[in-house]
């Protein structure tokens, strides 16, 4: 094992530092320096590709100066999250009094003050102390950090990136403790790039716990109205369905950007001429379209599935009730809506790709044309190499002879086609093929 690698290493470094000083040696302190270089460096390999926890419980079974050892050879990048996961005897006799910081995530918790949301800084985890939040916020954290929230409130908090692979099923229950899980998707709909942030609803003594991984629009316009509205919430109950509800909203808005883009798409696909290049352009929006569409679909039956396990759960008031009929009903509608825009896309799609297939057509038509021109002429050529032609223009000279040849291969290539012209046109005027055009403004 890599713990049992470790303390070898740190046995002979502490032998042969032994054997140093005892003796006198010439150069005494050089050999020194390179035993220990040697080893160190053996060490922090050892170290760099072992998980935090793994280091942290290490460092509890070593003595106080192995253990310094040891904590001056973990990367950087490790050390914070190893201070998350050691005890607080054991921090103390590696690092003092420094505390474990909050590097690139974010933990936000608001408490309720006068009817408003209040955001209380969270950079240290001496700022927990104490506190009495309503809503704690935590975006990117590392698994210590989960840990050590989890723990300082008497729950197991999730990876919302795990969570949300879970069945349809198993993503919304209640724990034996009593707390509600809710493990949703939240749509992102950003300029050319749109996708669905798992977040992880945590209901738990009054306090709303959510962990997503990226900061999401609707959570800022959440916070946005419950610090400039008094009143606006009450209790976690109603975070969560203003959370959701909120979530409709900016999906409603992603449907209408839909309907624009589409608009603009339809005035291309119903003009009179789309080139394959045009063509393949269309079908790239169209695409993008339906899978923004299929997303926020997907998102809403989520959210749907989520508001009505809280109203059978009998967790909510009267009044959260009737905000959460509310909200389905918002979710019905958008349902229809989405369902249209499928339809829509589906014809969008089918009438590109019929422009596609017009315009191969026509240039097999052409092919065509040219073959049924050159056939005759074919034939001429075929007769013009025969023996019997230079019989027949025997005494002509040849020039003469092939110069008439070559006239009259032109002109029936000629007559071939202006009479494929004219039979086309009869067609047309006989009504066996009818061409529709937009009506031009």
């Amino acid at each position: 094992m890599q713990q049992d690698k470790i303390k070898d290493v740190l046995t002979r470094h502490k032998i042969i530092e032994d054997m140093v000083h005892v003796q006198t040696m010439p150069r005494q302190a050089m050999v020194e320096t390179l035993v220990q270089r040697q080893h160190l460096a053996e060490l922090k390999n050892l170290l760099e590709p072992m998980p935090a926890e793994d280091i942290a419980t290490l460092l509890e079974t070593l003595e106080r100066d192995a253990a310094r050892v040891v904590w001056s050879q973990i990367p950087e990048e490790l050390a914070n999250n190893v201070l998350w996961e050691v005890s607080d005897a054991c921090r103390e006799q590696l690092v003092g009094d420094r505390e474990p910081s909050f590097d690139e995530s974010q933990i936000c918790a608001f408490t309720l003050q006068e009817g408003k949301l209040q955001q209380v800084s969270i950079a240290s985890r001496k700022d927990l102390e104490g506190a009495q939040p309503i809503w704690i916020d935590l975006i990117n954290v590392t698994k210590a950090e989960r840990n050590f929230v989890g723990t300082h409130f008497g729950l197991v908090l999730p990876d919302p990136g795990d969570a949300t692979d879970l069945e349809v099923s198993s993503r919304f229950h209640v724990e034996d403790a009593g707390e509600i899980h809710l493990h949703s998707n939240f749509l992102l709909d950003r300029a050319g790039s749109a996708r669905s942030v798992p977040v992880a609803f945590i209901l738990h003594q009054g306090i709303l716990f959510t962990l997503r991984n990226e900061e999401l629009p609707v959570f800022r316009l959440q916070r946005l109205r419950a610090h400039a509205q008094p009143g606006y919430v009450t209790d976690c109950f109603d975070l969560v369905l203003d959370l959701y509800g909120a979530d409709v909203e900016y999906s409603a808005d992603s449907l209408e950007d839909i309907y624009t883009t589409l608009g603009k798409v339809g005035r291309q696909v119903l003009s009179e001429a789309i080139s394959d290049t045009e063509a393949a352009a269309i079908l790239g929006d169209i695409a993008e379209e339906e899978d923004l569409n299929g997303r926020i679909r997907g998102n809403i039956l989520d959210t749907q599935r989520a508001i009505n396990f809280l109203m059978r759960s009998r967790v909510l008031s009267p009044e959260q009730h009737e905000e959460s009929r509310q909200v389905l009903r918002n979710i019905e509608s958008l349902n229809s809506h989405t369902s249209f825009l499928f339809d829509k896309i589906n014809f969008l799609m089918d009438a590109t790709i019929g422009f596609i297939n017009i315009n191969q057509n026509r240039r097999i038509n052409k092919l065509t044309v040219f073959g049924v021109v050159f056939m005759p002429i074919n034939i001429l050529a075929g007769m013009g190499g025969m023996s019997e032609f230079s019989m027949m223009t025997q005494g002509i000279p040849w020039p003469l002879a092939y110069g008439a040849f070559f006239i009259a291969s032109c002109l029936m290539g000629a007559a071939t086609f202006f009479a494929l012209k004219y039979f086309e046109k009869r067609e047309v005027k006989g009504g066996r093929i009818v061409a529709v055009h937009p009506r031009k403004p």
